[in-house]
């Protein structure tokens, strides 16, 4: 008996998609009996089950996640909200990496993302993931961007949605954290430059509201510290205007008070801060070495290519999706260290001019 499939030209909100009717119609089997076999009940023989999950492939049919929901199933759904600028996400590779990473671990679980980018507007984060909790559409979120005293971390445990926070440790979030040493990292920025003879050094790093940033200067500070280095601060946005704009400002004084090198808290920034260092009339590595937070392919194309600090953003991804896809099975892997970065050396980065 020739497979009967779904009208394509049929009316209603539907229209064309398969259903288990279809199914059982092609197959000359009661609803009842597809039913069953589509969600492993008993009632059904092993030959029927397979048929019918034959029947549903060549057919096209997917279970509808509104049901699946109304049957008190997980919804298969991850929730992300991005307080960016939608403009920084066509040039910061870190988020482009981190999504890649996260959806190849949702695809092998058989989850999706539901993401949104919202600007630099945090409220509207917490009253989306409120939105989409209570119409059960997701099954938890990862939080990315912590914030100084983030006020998404209260509100999120009120609301007892599962969640995995890409920072911390925190003393009172009992949900997974994936947390980075940039203490560490720090050092191995701040060692380089010493080996290399640099007493004054420059951090010129993104907004002091992400707590990265804070642990980034902190972590600078106290490594130049006891190494005895001069070390100066500045505050600076993630666009590449800001960064050349306070490369000037840090580099644009006399020759005997000029840091020796530039530590940039992302490659675009490192790359603006290149071109502005050459307006200045200054040599990259002879005058200023130059090293980047974050590494790149943006890092090894530009003249001269920029030493940076690699780490893995495409694991970091997988291994949010993954803690999140265990928690909400009921599995919490607490708080978890992301591996150390490590400094990938090229051309920018060489030994301090000396006086005279």
């Amino acid at each position: 008996m020739p497979r009967k499939g779904p009208d394509p030209g049929g009316a209603g909100p539907h229209a064309g998609r398969p259903t288990i009717g279809d199914i059982a119609e092609s197959l000359g089997l009661s609803k009842a009996a597809v039913s069953y076999a589509l969600n492993g009940r008993p009632g059904v023989g092993v030959r029927t089950r397979e048929r019918v999950l034959a029947a549903a492939e060549e057919l096209g049919w997917h279970p509808s996640n509104s049901a699946r929901v109304l049957r008190g199933a997980d919804a298969g759904v991850v929730g992300l909200v991005l307080s960016r600028d939608p403009e920084l996400l066509t040039f910061e590779t870190f988020f482009v990496h981190f999504l890649a990473g996260l959806e190849k671990v949702l695809a092998e679980r058989g989850s999706s993302l539901l993401l949104r980018v919202i600007g630099d507007h945090p409220d509207e984060e917490i009253a989306t993931y409120r939105r989409w909790w209570g119409e059960r559409r997701i099954d938890g979120v990862i939080l990315l961007d912590e914030r100084f005293r983030d006020p998404r971390v209260a509100q999120l445990a009120a609301l007892r949605i599962p969640a995995v926070l890409c920072g911390g440790p925190l003393k009172d979030w009992t949900m997974p954290a994936l947390w980075t040493d940039h203490a560490a990292d720090a050092e191995t920025a701040v060692e380089h430059l010493q080996a290399l003879g640099h007493r004054r050094i420059a951090h010129i790093g993104g907004p002091m509201q992400f707590v990265h940033e804070r642990s980034r200067r902190r972590g600078v500070r106290r490594a130049a510290a006891r190494r005895g280095m001069q070390v100066v601060c500045v505050e600076s946005g993630y666009t590449g205007p800001a960064a050349a704009r306070h490369t000037h400002e840090v580099l644009g004084v006399d020759a005997g008070e000029r840091p020796t090198a530039v530590v940039y808290g992302s490659d675009v920034m490192a790359a603006n801060g290149l071109a502005a260092i050459d307006e200045l009339g200054l040599d990259v590595p002879g005058d200023v070495s130059v090293l980047s937070w974050d590494d790149s392919q943006l890092a090894t194309l530009i003249r001269p290519s920029v030493s940076a600090l690699r780490r893995d953003n495409l694991a970091y991804g997988a291994l949010a999706g993954g803690c999140l896809a265990d928690l909400v099975q009921g599995h919490n892997r607490g708080a978890v260290q992301l591996p150390a970065s490590t400094l990938e050396v090229r051309d920018s980065t060489g030994p301090a001019r000396t006086a005279g």
